[in-house]
């Protein structure tokens, strides 16, 4: 399998070349992601979905996450990078029915299935308004073990530390011989089982969604 290209850069996000995606996380140098949440609403409820990564992922495995996210290829645009959507989740949506939420750059470091990693990250962040069920959604077994949804307002309680767990439902992908199937369930989750990051980003991003839906 040919290795994933990136464009990096400095701090400042000047490009200073390209680096295979082990290298970039192997040596820290910044790279560019895509981030897109996707929300609904239900009667007057508002509804944020997150993705569930697999345990064989190279950073954060077996964490909960953005909707769909991923790096952005050597020579890729931002608006090309929609077909995370699409490969993640099945979702087929034009880059102008996102909305543009904001800007973020964050370092992360630890250790994945034994391999240590510095990762550095330009994200461009967006939201969808999407309304089909989560059952109707094909997840990419690769990256995605499950996909969930909880109210809005809560996770915003959660990120801001009022409460101390949410509950949310969603679908997980399940073997079934060859191929994989969505199991409906329900599962409680905490601030500390998603990816770590800096908790302003996930308050921003929801209050942003809180507007959008």
């Amino acid at each position: 399998m040919k290795a994933e290209l990136f464009d990096i850069f400095d701090e400042a996000m000047n490009p200073i070349g390209q680096a295979t995606r082990a290298e970039a996380h192997a040596k820290g140098y910044w790279h560019q992601t895509f981030h897109c949440w996707l929300t609904r609403r239900e009667g007057d409820r508002r509804l944020v979905q997150f993705q569930l990564r697999t345990a064989t992922k190279d950073t954060n495995p077996s964490c909960y996450d953005i909707t769909a996210a991923g790096h952005l290829a050597a020579g890729e645009t931002v608006a090309q990078a929609v077909r995370e959507l699409e490969e993640e989740l099945g979702v087929s949506a034009p880059f102008e029915q996102l909305v543009p939420l904001l800007r973020w750059q964050e370092e992360d470091e630890g250790v994945a299935n034994g391999i240590p990693y510095i990762d550095r990250e330009f994200s461009h962040v967006f939201g969808l308004v999407w309304n089909e069920p989560l059952a109707a959604m094909r997840l990419q077994a690769e990256e995605v073990a499950g996909l969930y949804e909880a109210e809005l307002n809560d996770m915003i309680a959660l990120f801001e530390g009022q409460i101390e767990t949410v509950e949310a439902s969603g679908i997980a992908l399940q073997k079934s011989g060859s191929d994989y199937v969505n199991v409906a369930g329900q599962t409680v989750v905490r601030a500390s089982q998603f990816v770590p990051r800096d908790l302003a980003y996930y308050i921003q991003v929801l209050r942003a969604l809180e507007k959008l839906t």
